[in-house]
């Protein structure tokens, strides 16, 4: 059982310390006084290593078709079906400089191939499986020509294969069921059938940390997807600089219940790599944050009792009322649990407070530690962690070993921009996007900004500030913080609402698009009236023009994932929603009010 003070116990986490160094203009770098360790050269190392030495030990695991046990890989297991992939892609001499695209969601074949793949310096790109699912199949015919893969996997021929009918790539189609009823398409078992030979070893020993391990396209946040290239350099050191001030794992194999997709940094980066750099066990969810899947999650959660819980806050908003509903449930999910960790977007202090206060009834002799984590796709992903107790959400924590963070004042605020080991090298075959993503003194645009949590005492870490890119001007010339405005009207108006995306762009005034959660869809007059009191309040309170909505419109349609609107992880594309919804932005603002609006008054 863990010490209740594991935090501040420097044999389990380091302690914070970090190095302030101005700059002219009003710039400073922090960065970490801890030397970044020695890391693998490539991500088959680690499985090689447990292999060799925990060859029993519990690796992958999911649920079997009919839900009622779990379908489990040991690391010799996994291994050696990784071993017998990679000789199937050898022995088809598939061409080279070409990905292998893998379209559907998290899976023990899933993982084979894609570690296969890397395994023998080939590079797997996972696409979002919504792209597959979408109504349109054109996003996911244009990510398909812009990757050109040699090979397209997914798990169905039946769900999948209508959506690759209009694609015109010369790719091989591998599906793991059904794929007789695709014309030329091989069966994944197929594949796992091949006996390895010395081939395999061979181009194992040929990688070199500067190979690319995998492709992940950005979420779309910020514009157009980008093909990001990871290296294996990227995410060993990424590993190892998370390692070095969580130090547990050095001797607690994690074991994850996890949703987050493959297809995305925080899932098949941070999380899975976490489980295969530290010998430890994931189980893959089925579940989602989604209303009649959120269950699976529960009940996986229940089973298994994980030591480490990642997700997103959407996630753990859907969480909480079966927690606080049910005290034996709450017992047994944070029976093991050393900490819940949420990242992607920005947690609402309501569901901070409701996360400690469902944890201290379940176990009030151990306090659960919540904390987080910054990063992008271009980074492995992580940049900073809090790795001390916090007293709410907000902070991101502190640089990690090896990474060097700058705060460049922007607009009003700091930008913060990042250089070191596991920043990525560019874009695929995109050398103007690439340019344009450095400065010039080789550190990324993140496009976040962030101020420190105390000027005197850098240890203690930034606050998340919001992205540069989102915050608008009012017609005034007062500047919208977008990000800190959203999620402290999104915690005043919990358990009713969803998300909320701003308006007031170039306007006299700042409104409100609603989306409303299952509870306040079901109660619009109590939501309404919540809207109402909130605006009345900021007003009375004296609050800016830039601090007060002034308006709401409370949103029929739920977020529309083929519209970009929402990601797989759950969190609201503020960009994409005010271009797709342009004429609820037109009716939030048109004189005279429309009836559907709602004001202070």
């Amino acid at each position: 059982m863990m010490p209740t003070d594991f935090v501040d116990d420097p044999a389990e986490m380091a302690p914070p310390s970090t190095v302030h160094t101005p700059l002219p203009g009003g710039a400073f770098t922090l960065h970490s006084p801890e030397p970044l360790g020695p890391y693998a050269r490539c991500v088959g190392e680690w499985l090689e290593r447990w292999a060799h030495e925990t060859p029993d030990a519990l690796a992958l695991a999911e649920r079997t078709d009919d839900g009622a046990d779990w379908r489990r890989l040991t690391y010799a297991q996994l291994r050696q079906a990784v071993g017998a992939v990679a000789q199937s892609l050898l022995d088809r001499n598939l061409p080279a400089g070409r990905p292998i695209a893998i379209l559907s969601d998290n899976a023990v074949d899933h993982a084979v191939l894609m570690l296969a793949a890397m395994h023998i310096g080939r590079t797997p790109c996972s696409l979002s499986s919504a792209y597959a699912r979408s109504r349109d199949p054109g996003r996911l015919h244009s990510m398909l020509a812009a990757l050109d893969p040699c090979l397209v996997y997914a798990s169905d021929a039946r769900t999948y294969a209508p959506a690759l009918a209009g694609y015109g790539g010369s790719a091989v189609q591998v599906f793991s069921r059904n794929a007789e009823e695709v014309p030329g398409a091989i069966d994944f078992a197929q594949l796992l059938a091949a006996r390895e030979t010395p081939a395999v070893a061979q181009a194992f020993a040929a990688i070199t940390p500067d190979t690319h391990a995998k492709y992940l396209l950005t979420s779309g946040s910020t514009g157009k997807p980008k093909v990001v290239i990871n290296t294996h350099r990227m995410l060993c050191a990424n590993q190892q600089m998370i390692a070095q001030v969580w130090r547990f794992l050095d001797h607690e194999k994690p074991v994850l219940v996890d949703w987050l997709p493959w297809s995305h940094t925080f899932g098949g980066n941070h999380n899975l790599n976490m489980v295969l750099c530290h010998g430890g066990a994931l189980y893959i969810d089925e579940g989602r944050p989604a209303p009649g899947l959120i269950e699976k999650t529960l009940r996986n959660l229940r089973e298994v009792r994980p030591t480490l819980l990642f997700n997103v806050p959407r996630g753990f908003d859907m969480l909480l009322p079966a927690l606080e509903s049910d005290p034996a449930l709450a017992a047994e999910v944070f029976s093991r649990l050393r900490l819940a960790f949420y990242a992607a977007a920005a947690l609402a202090p309501s569901t901070w407070q409701r996360l400690e206060a469902v944890a201290a009834r379940a176990r009030p002799s151990q306090p659960l530690w919540l904390t987080t984590s910054w990063g992008a796709t271009e980074t492995a992903p992580a940049i900073t962690t809090a790795h001390w107790r916090m007293q709410g959400a907000g902070c991101i924590g502190a640089p990690l070993p090896g990474l060097t963070l700058k705060l460049v004042p922007n607009g009003g605020k700091l930008e913060m921009r990042v250089k070191g080991v596991s920043v990525f090298p560019g874009y695929r075959n995109a050398p103007r996007e690439t340019a344009a993503a450095f400065d010039e003194d080789g550190f990324y645009r993140i496009g976040d900004a962030g101020l420190l949590a105390d000027a005197r005492r850098p240890e203690r870490g930034v606050v998340f500030n919001g992205r540069v890119a989102e915050d608008f001007k009012l017609s005034t010339g007062s500047w919208v913080s977008v990000g800190t405005l959203r999620v402290e009207l999104v915690s005043q108006l919990a358990p009713l609402v969803q998300d909320i995306v701003l308006t007031g762009h170039d306007r006299d005034e700042v409104g409100m698009l609603v989306f409303p959660s299952a509870a306040g869809a079901g109660d619009a007059p109590r939501l309404e009236q919540a809207l109402r009191a909130l605006m009345r309040a900021k007003r009375d309170a004296g609050a800016g023009s830039s601090q007060c909505p002034t308006r709401a419109l409370v949103l029929r349609t739920p977020p529309d994932a083929d519209a970009g609107e929402i990601t797989d992880k759950g969190y609201i594309n503020q960009g994409a929603v005010l271009a797709h919804r342009e004429e609820d932005v037109h009716a939030l603002h048109a004189t005279p009010l429309r009836a559907e609006v709602i004001v202070s008054a």
